[in-house]
């Protein structure tokens, strides 16, 4: 109970928003727009590198 007052994780906020690109990327994917996909993926991961150095700490 007393958990739901506290620190909030700082990672779900950017989980979500890597979940968003990925289902863009895979959008764009599918109608075959290659370097967009490329793009969004690369935005992707560099958030995925984020989120993984914000559990590292």
């Amino acid at each position: 109970m007393f958990g739901l007052f506290g620190k909030k994780d700082p990672t779900k906020k950017l989980q979500k928003q890597y979940q968003k690109l990925m289902e863009e990327a895979t959008e764009l994917q599918r109608k075959g727009d290659i370097q967009a996909y490329a793009k969004k993926s690369e935005e992707a991961e560099k958030l995925m590198k984020e989120i993984e150095a914000l559990r590292k700490s």
